[in-house]
């Protein structure tokens, strides 16, 4: 009898220590699962460009890299390019939000009721460059950042737009009535039918096909649009000037994602997203606006520069919209207040 107490016993403890070292092997494969779950993080970024297009070298890839040298490869990004998560530029900032990226680039002008505020430093007059447009917007970024339900990464814009035509040259006032020009945001709309223009908005993807086919007439483009687009080929006609400011483009995390990470990984993204970052999505619009003007002048486009006489003309015909919209509201601001915030005199 005793000696079958002690076998039980013995058992028992077997038993109980098989069950304490099954749990703590247990223990350790989730501490050592979850060690490597928080090892490195892999962030998405969306986009509707392609490859080869100025803001990859510009900005993505050092946005890569710059986060994987901080983070000594623990935080890296993973681009989607050319549409591969959604082909809609509109449409990026909506799946930013359903969380279907992590990070996506998006055009606020494409959906400006959402961002009207950003989309005024397309107003006219604001500024021509794409350094002056991006440093504008960074001057107001603090106001503009409310529209955003993101982490706003980087703000910037491309140069002011300027007009390629394929069959009628515009060397005055006159030159523009009747004529269907694309436009980038629909802001412009107003300006280039004060203009004595019918003002369209189109995909940029579109824009060469259309230009050729002559389902448009011209394209008010910035001129890193003659690169991205091609567009030296199918045009004939390029005036330097139109009174109209640059397109406003910005890169946006979702803020949940953001929230989520560590407050050293929130460190490091918040490094890398600085005012230089903005700055250099500027830097990449001036180059290749640079490139696609060269392209133009090789291709034989011929260039109109208008006279000063002609630039009074044209902003005077858009003087009674430009001048009834500075008391517009646009939230708890008006248009006047916003535009303020983007001049360097403030």
């Amino acid at each position: 009898m005793f000696l079958l107490h002690r076998l039980i016993a013995h058992n028992e403890t077997m038993v109980t220590g098989m069950r304490h070292g099954f749990i703590l092997v247990i223990v350790l494969v989730f501490a050592v699962g979850c060690g490597q779950q928080s090892e490195t993080r892999e962030l998405s970024l969306a986009h509707f460009l392609s490859t080869g297009h100025v803001l990859n070298d510009g900005m993505f890839t050092p946005l890569s890299h710059q986060l994987e040298r901080l983070s000594e490869g623990k935080l890296t990004v993973r681009q989607y390019p050319a549409g591969a998560l959604n082909s809609s530029a509109p449409a990026q900032y909506s799946i930013l939000l359903s969380g279907v990226s992590d990070i996506a680039l998006v055009v606020p002008a494409y959906t400006a009721d959402l961002f009207p505020k950003t989309d005024l430093i397309s107003f006219p007059g604001v500024c021509k460059t794409a350094i002056e447009c991006a440093e504008a917007l960074q001057r107001a970024r603090l106001v503009l950042e409310e529209e955003y339900e993101a982490k706003v990464l980087g703000l910037w814009s491309n140069d002011a737009p300027i007009l390629l035509t394929r069959d009628k040259p515009v060397r005055a006032l006159e030159d523009m009535h009747g004529l269907k020009i694309r436009v980038s945001t629909r802001s412009a709309i107003p300006f280039i039918e004060a203009l004595g223009a019918s003002a369209i908005m189109q995909s940029g993807t579109v824009l060469h096909q259309s230009l050729t086919t002559g389902v448009i007439d011209g394209v008010a483009v910035s001129p890193s649009g003659i690169e991205a687009f091609q567009l030296h080929e199918p045009t004939n006609y390029l005036t330097t000037w139109l009174p109209l400011s640059g397109l406003p483009f910005a890169l946006l995390m979702n803020q949940e994602v953001y929230e989520a990470l560590s407050l050293e990984e929130q460190g490091w993204i918040d490094e890398v997203a600085d005012h230089s970052f903005s700055m250099a999505g500027a830097e990449a619009f001036d180059r290749s606006g640079a490139d696609g003007l060269r392209m133009a002048r090789e291709a034989g486009v011929h260039f109109i520069d208008l006279s000063e006489g002609e630039k009074r003309r044209f902003n005077e015909a858009i003087a009674p919209i430009h001048d009834a919209r500075l008391s517009q509201r646009v939230g708890n601001i008006t248009v006047a207040e916003i535009l303020g915030l983007f001049s360097a005199e403030q």
